[in-house]
Formats: structure tokens, C-alpha cells, sequence
């Protein structure tokens, strides 16, 4: 049986590479060649393309969604999921997470990638049941990170949580490059020891390491990897499909896909690369190797936002200081994976450590609310004396976090009920009512001028009288 393979390049891809700026227009053209390919799966939605589809391109990530279902026929689609969090910073309530579940899968997404930045199960689990009772396919991940709490032993624990749980399929969510090719190998093959269902592996090339990581997956036994068409791979993105291809040519893992179908949109999606070069969207400092990935365990897109920090701070000399005080920090709040919103909470703090000379001297609500348990258990247990330090005697929260937050659909979408065109936009404004607020002040504008511009025409056209 070959091996399965998911493609990116319409999310994860275009997230990593060029802060997912790709446009609905710029998808749609590629979409029915990438569907002929006869991937297990297309990634593209969820993650970050919902706030910036409509922040930065004033786009409709609902109608984005459905007009990629209209033409990808035989290929199941694929979104990513922050349990709890949905695709918004916060944890919501249990109704909008269920009507967002439902809705997502009744506008065409198959696939859904379910995850918690802490590997907190109960964080997952509500949408987990509610992709299920749609008829989706819920795909549990673990966030994969090195530490002295995380073993094998221990994310065998959380994929057999998950299977209990009615997980269809397991997903190691490799957000940094942290995991290398031996380790790989044995961290397949004791999910494939323990667990019935598929396994399936997301990794990003930031440290070089990740087509290696593949291969001695694959022999492990690993069910499904992620890949991107080349143009968009490698760097801060997904391995590239092509070589992954030509590589398992003629062996039991053979995909059986087209080299020159791929080629294709492979020359597809190179124009835009050098549109996005040209324009500056797409950095050549993402493209290389990041070799303090593998020293520091700090996934990319954080290095690139403590540089920035540092820099409003006139302390960009402090760089390694804060890449040194990062890992203490993360041992600190219980070895939280670094990954939204856990990399931009360590690495904050990090920051004002360092800046401040003093540790934990300034520490902002988000860290408070990481450590009395407001996104959920950390891995570890956060040391009473660290406890004490940054909340004083506050009431730590010790059930699940979502438990406390009263159903509040009918609410939001009483606020939003002016800007309401279609039952999707009261969870676009739950998530993100600022951004929602303009994108929706935007649409009404440009129906204006569209109904404004027909009659005019009409006027022209057939005077009256």
C-alpha cells in the first residue's frame, strides 16, 4: 500500500511562508489539477487563513471554503483546529464551538485537525464529538516538542486518549522541525504498537531536517505525511511533494502520482512565488536552513517575532540572552509546547525578563491566565513557588476551562444581528468581532456600489419614459 500524502499549499504553506496572504483568486485556478493529483487530502482552511482572509484581503473565509468544495471533486478538503480556541486566541463556549463544527462541515470540509497548544485532551474533546456528529472525520493531534516531561511513553498516552475519545485518525503536529529522523522512526512505530487508527505526520523543514524525518517515518509505518508543491516548500513551510514522490517511485510506499501533473502545478504556483518575491511578501530569510531551531527549540515564526520585540525595545544585542532565558521560562509555566499561544506567552515573557534585568519583574495577564489555568493543564505542574510569584494567592482554575464559560451563541449573534447576511457570519464576528465588524462594513459597501453601479447602467440603458 503506498503511502498517502495531504497537500498544503493552499494553507499551511502560504501561512508559513507569506503570513497566509495567498488570495481566494490566486487558489481557485490550481484547484482542479491539485484535485487530480489523488491526495489523501487538501489542506486549506483554518489556521490562520480565517482572520487574515478577511484582515488582509477583505475576503469571506466562508465563501473562500466553498468555492474551493465546488472544484475539488474527488479530494477530501482539510482544516486546522484549535480545539477550544476554534481559529480565534480564546477559548469559546460549548455552543459555538459545536455550530462552528457544524457549520464548517455543512459548507464542504471533510477532514478536520483538532489540537490544543498544551496537549490538554479535555480541550479537544468537545470538538472532536461535534465533527463526529456531523459525519467529518476528526483528527486528533498532539503538539510534538522536546522536554523533560515529554517522552514516547507520554504521547502514546495522549494518541490513546485520543482514540478513546472517537478520534478517527492521530496527527503528530510538528510546528517546529524538532523532530529528527530516528526519532521519528520511534515515535511511529510505538503509536502504530498502541494505537488502531492512522497516524499521520505534519512536519516544517525549518531545521533541515524534515524530508529525512519523513522517510524514516514512512518506514515506520507511518500512514499519511504533509507535503507542499515545491515553489512553496521548504523553509518555514512543508517538505516539497516532487522529491517525496520520485523517491518512493518503484518501492512498496510508491504514491502513484504523476510527476508531470505535479510539475505542472508546480510551474502554477513558481509565477506566484516570483510575484510574492518581487512584492516583498515572501522573505528570503525564511527559505534557509535555521539551524538554532534545533539548539533553542523555538519554532521560526517566534524567532522572528522576539527580533522584532527586541528591536522596539532598542535591545536586538539581547538576542541570545532571550534565547537563553526561553527555555527556562517554558520549564517555569510546565513545558508548554511553543506553539499559538504558548510560543508568543513564553517568548513574551522571555522578552521582559531579559529587558527588565529582573525575572517575572513585569508579566503580562496572558502569562497570569497560562499559569491559574485559563487555557488548561500545562504539561508539567508549575512549581508553587512560580505560582505565588505571578498570581500572589488568586484561585487557580483546576477543571476545564471551557466548563466555566455560559452558552453564548444567542448573545453574540443578538450584537452582531445588524452585520448578519448568512448564519456563518455570527461565527466569524464570535471570533473576531473587530476585524468581522470591518470586514462586514466593507461587503456592505461594495453590494452598494454594485446595486448603485446596476442602476445606473439600467438608467443608461433604458432611459425612463
Amino acid at each position: 500500500m503506498g503511502i498517502k500524502i495531504t497537500d498544503t499549499s493552499l494553507r499551511d504553506a502560504h501561512q508559513s511562508l507569506i503570513a497566509t496572504r495567498m488570495s481566494t483568486d490566486e487558489m481557485l485556478p490550481i484547484v482542479e489539477k491539485i484535485d487530480k493529483v489523488g491526495y489523501h487530502s487538501i489542506e486549506c482552511w483554518g489556521g490562520a487563513t480565517f482572520d487574515a482572509s478577511m484582515r488582509f484581503l477583505n475576503e469571506d473565509p466562508w465563501d473562500r471554503l466553498r468555492k474551493i468544495k465546488a472544484k475539488a471533486k474527488n479530494t477530501k478538503l482539510q482544516m486546522l483546529l484549535r480545539g477550544q480556541n476554534l481559529l480565534g486566541y480564546k477559548h469559546y463556549a460549548d455552543d459555538v464551538v459545536d455550530y462552528f463544527v457544524q457549520k464548517a462541515v455543512a459548507n464542504g470540509m471533510d477532514i478536520i485537525r483538532i489540537f490544543d497548544a498544551l496537549n490538554d485532551p479535555r480541550n479537544v474533546e468537545r470538538s472532536i464529538k461535534a465533527c463526529k456528529k456531523e459525519g467529518g472525520h476528526a483528527q486528533a493531534a498532539f503538539s510534538y516538542t522536546i522536554s523533560p516531561f515529554h517522552s514516547l511513553e507520554q504521547f502514546v498516552k495522549d494518541a490513546r486518549t485520543f482514540e478513546s475519545m472517537g478520534a478517527d485518525s492521530i496527527c503528530i503536529k510538528d510546528m517546529a522541525g524538532l523532530l529528527t529522523p530516528y526519532n521519528a522512526y520511534d515515535l511511529v512505530k510505538a503509536l502504530k504498537e498502541n494505537v488502531k487508527i492512522p497516524i499521520q505526520l505534519h512536519t516544517h523543514y525549518t531545521s533541515g531536517v524534515a524530508s529525512m524525518t519523513y522517510l524514516k517515518a514512512i518506514e515506520a509505518g507511518v500512514d499519511v505525511v504533509d507535503c507542499a508543491a515545491s515553489p512553496l516548500a521548504m523553509g518555514t513551510s512543508q517538505p516539497p511533494v516532487e522529491p517525496l514522490v520520485a523517491t518512493l517511485r518503484g518501492t512498496k510506499y510508491d504514491t502513484g502520482f504523476d510527476l508531470n501533473l505535479l510539475s505542472e502545478i508546480a510551474a502554477y504556483f513558481q509565477k506566484l512565488r516570483e510575484a510574492y518575491l518581487s512584492t516583498g511578501l515572501l522573505n528570503t530569510k525564511v527559505m534557509g536552513v535555521d539551524i538554532n531551531t534545533l539548539i533553542y527549540q523555538v519554532p521560526g515564526g517566534m524567532l522572528s517575532n522576539l527580533v522584532s520585540q527586541l528591536k522596539q525595545a532598542g535591545k536586538e544585542d539581547q538576542l541570545l540572552d532571550v534565547l537563553h532565558e526561553v527555555p527556562k521560562v517554558r520549564e517555569d509555566l510546565g513545558y508548554p509546547p511553543l506553539v499559538t499561544p504558548t510560543s508568543q506567552i513564553v517568548g513574551t515573557q522571555a522578552v521582559l525578563n531579559v529587558i527588565m534585568n529582573e525575572r517575572y519583574k513585569m508579566v503580562p495577564k496572558e502569562t497570569k491566565g497560562l499559569v491559574k489555568g485559563e487555557y488548561g493543564k500545562t504539561p508539567a505542574p508549575i512549581s508553587d513557588e512560580i505560582v505565588k510569584k505571578i498570581i500572589g494567592d488568586e484561585e487557580r482554575i483546576t477543571c476545564r476551562p471551557a466548563d466555566l464559560i455560559p452558552n453564548e451563541l444567542d448573545k453574540i449573534r443578538e450584537e452582531a444581528a445588524e452585520y448578519i447576511e448568512q448564519d456563518e457570519d455570527v461565527l466569524t464576528y464570535a471570533m473576531f468581532p473587530q476585524v468581522a465588524k470591518k470586514f462586514f462594513e466593507y461587503r456592505k459597501a461594495q453590494k452598494y456600489k454594485i446595486d448603485s453601479d446596476m442602476v445606473d447602467y439600467e438608467f443608461r440603458v433604458h432611459p425612463l419614459g
